[in-house]
């Protein structure tokens, strides 16, 4: 009789892990392949191919009219926030002006009250209600303890005295982000970029997706190659040719246009299905079975 292996017993009140792992639940490793990465001729916002591109200082690149958008909803956000923190501030000074102006009046009843007894009741009929709005033989009059405890009583229970919390605004910041980078951007500080497409016959023939070359090798750019942009003209080359030649001579290859070390710029990109560039390209996803299960707490997450 053959013996009764773990992977083949399924006959037990719980799930082995050969079987959790059959089910689904555990965790789940998967390396990220080539659609899961953004091209290097695609847009950091939209992710599809760029249209009119714009670079920033950092090497991000965006669609003129995406990073448009983004840059003036930033703005209009900003501009919301310094309302409402106008606002914050300016009901902050009238409720402590307010709040000076009773403790002066409490002061004076006090001293009133001291040098010249209790204040005489109001007889005139015009009058008709006291300071707390109750009606004639009704009315009580407070103390300034009692008024002190009504006003700071927080009785969730009454809705003329249910507690609230005033969300504190701070002061935003007036800067708009590079929202892949994370870093200051300004419109003034992004510039043009341009591609060298690739009009060979061969490639014509062979797709109708449009593929780009660096002007000084006519080596066809993909993910894996690393390359660089002039801030002064926007064309782009690979990195070798930027370091052997733009780099040393100083000049553009394509409009002799010059330059000088710092404007040369480094373009981000994603890498491809092997190579990450420094990224971890694997995806990692915890599913628990539920209560019970000695699975309940763990939570899901993803890391890439």
């Amino acid at each position: 009789m053959p013996q009764r292996h773990s992977k083949n017993n399924n006959d037990l009140a719980f799930f082995t892990y050969d079987e959790k792992r059959k089910l689904g639940y555990g965790t789940q490793k998967e390396r990220l392949g080539k659609d899961s990465i953004k091209p290097f001729d695609a847009c950091c916002l939209c992710l599809k191919p760029f249209i009119d591109p714009l670079c920033c200082q950092k090497g991000h690149v965006f669609c003129k009219e995406c990073i448009l958008e983004c840059l003036l909803s930033q703005k209009k956000d900003i501009h919301r926030k310094l309302a409402a923190h106008t606002g914050q501030q300016k009901q902050e000074k009238e409720d402590e002006e307010e709040r000076l102006m009773l403790q002066k009046a409490r002061e004076l009843d006090a001293f009133d009250q001291q040098n010249h007894g209790p204040v005489p009741q109001y007889n005139d009929k015009n009058y008709s209600r006291d300071k707390n709005g109750f009606h004639g033989a009704n009315s009580v009059k407070a103390t300034s303890y009692e008024e002190e405890a009504l006003r700071t009583m927080k009785a969730f229970w009454l809705p003329s005295a249910t507690p609230d919390a005033p969300a504190k605004v701070e002061a935003p910041s007036t800067s708009t982000i590079c929202p892949e980078g994370k870093e200051k951007i300004k419109m003034k500080n992004l510039f043009p970029i341009h591609f060298t497409e690739d009009t060979s016959a061969q490639k014509k023939h062979k797709s109708l997706d449009k593929s780009f070359i660096c002007p000084s090798c006519k080596v066809t750019l993909t993910n894996t190659s690393s390359l660089v942009a002039l801030s002064t003209c926007g064309h782009v080359f690979c990195k070798k040719c930027a370091e052997k030649f733009v780099a040393v001579d100083k000049v553009c290859v394509v409009c002799d246009k010059p330059c000088k070390d710092r404007n040369l710029v480094n373009l981000e990109k994603g890498g491809t299905g092997f190579a990450g560039h420094g990224d971890n390209l694997e995806a990692k996803d915890f599913k628990h079975l539920g209560s019970g299960s000695g699975l309940g707490l763990v939570r899901p997450a993803m890391k890439t």
